[in-house]
């Protein structure tokens, strides 16, 4: 459990030039990022900082470890870790945002139980800095894929097959779109796809020309009440068998998944699934490369077996410092109409490796005949049976997701600063320019008028991160 941080500002001391990028001689600069100031002989600087990278500063659309937004690390002599993170505004309303996902990435350390988040603002040489680092990625070094940073991104992982972590991946994804979100739904699971015919897919992944003519991937979109599904899997590109074996290398199967990534056209999405194969092999290491923002959901049976291995996919998350945010215990107990319990893979499995590993177990999904028969039928079973209690047990899981886990990012207040830095704007450079023209009437003896508009719109965009 981590505690519950201070948010008051922390005063961070400023003793380095960071007022703009490096000129290394290559053909893109290198953004000039300090590193933090570290207190205590135990503070495993590499693990920490590699953890902080998954937590990305969705206005600026990088982690706060390029941005160098990371200050301090510190162990007190409670054994708690202190990070201090200097924000572009002390009053952003991200602010309760990167706490969360900042104490929940490093509390999955291990030998870490404690973990307080303290922020500072930036100076106005930081600010410019940093700000400068998001134009020069957004410009020379954009991201590969098509996903949003304000996309939560969960994957669905087991330690082997059978588990149902498919079928968790088909309803979990049909409840979030239920509640009006938009949700991918990435079947990396190359070999072994099923998610055609878990969501009722029949229509083939479409491709078109985009920018600068390069090919990309439309997914197969489901409408589901308010929200959507955006479906990419192996079955759903034209020519594939649904029975004939795809036999390829681990390197292969790894580019398969990039591709999907990558060539994707995904759009606005507010949750990413990824149905990940089981085991622990090339596509879960590239997974952590590609996508390092991924929270990792472990799913397993009761049975003393499956939760050994699963153990084995949760330890290898955490070594590409992945945060693993809980477990699903599929199969479960289930409750007869008599009252009495049957437990056909036993009981207990879920929380015994929650407990060894250190996360909460999210939910014990009961086994259910109406599963199966909804699978087979394409419909997943928290719409074909809404009343069926494994359909209950997941209402409650998305419930849990969207409150707790990986509650959806709103930036709305912080969508406008955002959008002008991504654009190239400088709006400390530009406010202080407009109002040295302000005090210098040009040639005619008047200000024009597009010199008297800068500052009240820089203005509005400044304040617009404190309300």
């Amino acid at each position: 459990m981590t505690e519950v941080s201070s948010d008051a500002k922390t005063d961070i001391a400023d003793g380095s030039d960071r007022s703009g990028l490096e000129d290394t001689g290559d053909s893109k600069p290198t953004p000039n990022v300090t590193a933090p100031n570290v207190d205590g002989d135990d503070v495993d600087t590499t693990a920490i900082m590699n953890a902080l990278r998954g937590v990305i500063d969705p206005e600026l659309g990088d982690n706060v470890v390029d941005l160098g937004m990371v200050k301090r690390l510190e162990r007190s002599a409670d054994r708690a870790i202190h990070i201090t993170i200097a924000l572009t505004t002390a009053g952003c309303p991200l602010r309760a945002q990167l706490m969360r996902d900042a104490k929940a990435r490093v509390a999955s350390l291990p030998d870490i139980d404690v973990v307080k988040i303290h922020f500072g603002e930036m100076t106005a040489d930081e600010r410019s800095n940093v700000m400068a680092r998001a134009r020069w990625k957004a410009r020379d070094n954009a991201l590969e894929t098509d996903i949003p940073p304000t996309c939560r991104i969960l994957a669905i992982s087991s330690g082997k097959g059978g588990v149902g972590k498919s079928t968790v991946t088909a309803n979990l994804a049909v409840l979030l779109a239920g509640r009006g979100y938009t949700v991918g739904v990435l079947d990396a699971d190359v070999g072994g796809f099923s998610m055609p015919q878990l969501l009722g897919i029949d229509s083939d992944i479409e491709g078109q020309r985009a920018g600068a003519g390069k090919a990309v991937m439309k997914p197969v979109t489901r409408q589901i009440g308010d929200g959507a599904l955006r479906i990419v899997s192996m079955g759903s590109i034209a020519g594939t068998n649904e029975t004939e074996a795809i036999m390829w290398r681990g390197l292969m199967l790894n580019r398969a998944v990039q591709h999907f990534l990558e060539d994707v056209q995904w759009g606005e999405l507010d949750y990413l699934l990824i149905d990940m194969p089981p085991g622990t092999s090339d596509i879960q290491m590239g997974l952590a490369r590609m996508l390092p923002r991924t929270d990792v959901l472990i799913v397993t049976t009761p049975a003393k077996a499956a939760q050994q291995v699963a153990a084995r996919a949760a330890d290898m998350a955490r070594k590409g410092y992945l945060r693993v945010a809980g477990v699903i215990e599929n199969m479960g107990p289930s409750t007869n109409p008599d009252g009495t319990i049957t437990a056909v893979f036993g009981s207990g499995g879920g929380q015994r490796l929650a407990e060894s590993i250190g996360v909460p177990l999210l939910a014990s999904i009961p086994l259910d005949t109406a599963v199966a028969a909804a699978g087979d039928a394409g419909t997943p079973v928290a719409i074909e049976h809404p009343d069926s209690t494994a359909s209950m047990a997941y209402r409650d899981l998305a419930e849990l997701i969207v409150t707790d886990v990986a509650p959806p990012i709103e930036i709305a207040e912080c969508s406008l600063r955002g959008t002008l830095i991504r654009a190239g704007a400088d709006l400390d450079r530009a406010r202080a320019r407009a109002e040295a023209r302000l005090n210098e009437p040009n040639r005619t003896g008047f200000i024009s008028a597009a010199d008297t508009d800068v500052v009240p719109i820089i203005e509005s965009v400044e304040e617009s991160t404190h309300e």
